[in-house]
């Protein structure tokens, strides 16, 4: 089959989740004998030419949009439907529901249309009234406009059902760990094996980046805490961030491939603290590194790491601080607890059968 990609900033991934679905999905694909094209943003992570570049069997085709918070996403996403006028697809997989005003010009144009919705992202403190009720519009659109609609997690299908009476495929991402021993990532940031505390997100407000570090500052220990990721809109958040943090805190900006898996390959545990969205792909991907999570406990974690991991009480950080006392005085918990998310993650979260059902789907709209 011909196949599109629309919606993320581009592979290889170098921003966030639906850029980490888009590589590993694609990739997939195209080893299975589909030509698979991912569209993506000049100026951002593909760079600020226009010829198509191909990535591993995949034919990832850069277009411009402005780069500001609102218009970034939807901008490009419309330009990306124009173009394939010009180039016949046999189906088209849109990630993120504010894409999906546009989505009905494939439709126009004779095309099945999944829309992968996301979280329910209009929840997001970042946006204003203006984000909030476009992405309102993304998910009614998504409801008119698509062939099927997915959800990463059941969570979100059941929202869509009770708020739309829409049916959406539950389809969760998949983790392909690559264990890697302490290296030269650790040693640049001064780290040892099994020595630090993981975080890894977006730092965005509702990431709960900020309430980590005040956990974490309540704490009496050597243990550093490491802060992985960035944000290009979100530069006051995350100067306040850095100013409230204490000696204990390392941030390390984005980090990807190598890199990235060293750092999860060898923390003593790991804090995801996200309180919107799905399935969150740094979760799984920690869980199948064998690490022990400590998870805000909201739906969408439970439904994911079950009885695999530790919550704290959603949102609060006092509770999530002597969470992180305890698990750091209790190593053999902590072990007990990197097995059991391991094992739950080989078992549930495999990209070779998010890759099959995708497949799957793709065959099904585009025979009826």
């Amino acid at each position: 089959m011909r196949i599109a990609i629309l919606g993320t900033r581009g592979i290889p991934a170098r921003y966030g989740g639906f850029e980490t679905f888009a590589e590993e999905l694609s990739t997939r694909l195209a080893a299975q004998g589909h030509e698979v094209v991912v569209y993506g943003r000049r100026r951002f992570f593909c760079g600020r030419e226009a010829t198509p570049i191909h990535y591993r069997g995949v034919t990832v085709r850069r277009l411009p949009t402005i780069m500001h918070k609102y218009f970034e996403t939807p901008l490009h996403a419309l330009i990306s439907f124009l173009d394939l006028w010009r180039h016949r697809v046999d189906v088209v997989l849109l990630c993120n529901a504010a894409n999906s005003p546009f989505a009905w010009i494939g439709r126009l144009r004779g095309i099945p249309v999944l829309i992968n919705v996301d979280g329910i992202e209009r929840r997001r403190a970042k946006w204003n009234i203006v984000g909030r009720l476009w992405y309102r519009l993304g998910e009614l659109c998504s409801v008119w406009f698509a062939s099927a609609v997915v959800a990463d997690a059941r969570t979100i299908a059941k929202y869509y059902l009770e708020t739309f009476r829409c049916k959406a495929r539950v389809i969760a991402y998949g983790a392909a760990p690559r264990i890697a021993p302490a290296g030269e990532t650790l040693a640049k940031f001064g780290l040892k094996k099994d020595g630090y505390i993981l975080y890894v997100s977006r730092l965005e407000p509702e990431n709960n980046a900020l309430g980590v570090i005040q956990a974490y500052d309540r704490l009496n220990t050597t243990v550093p805490l490491v802060v992985v990721g960035d944000a290009p809109y979100a530069k006051e958040y995350i100067s306040q961030l850095q100013r409230v943090a204490g000696k204990g805190v390392i941030f390390t900006g984005y980090q990807f491939g190598l890199s990235y898996w060293e750092l999860c390959s060898n923390c003593y545990m790991y804090i995801q603290a996200t309180e919107v969205g799905g399935t969150h792909p740094a979760l799984i991907e920690n869980m199948a590194c064998g690490n022990c999570i400590v998870a805000n406990a909201v739906p969408e974690h439970l439904e994911v790491l079950a009885e695999c991991g530790v919550y704290y009480y959603r949102n609060d950080f006092g509770h999530l601080s002597r969470q992180l006392e305890l698990l750091l005085n209790d190593p053999a918990r902590v072990n007990g607890f990197r097995q059991k998310a391991r094992v739950r993650a080989q078992a549930l979260y495999c990209w070779e059968g998010v890759c099959e059902r995708y497949q799957e789907l793709f065959k099904e709209v585009s025979q009826r």
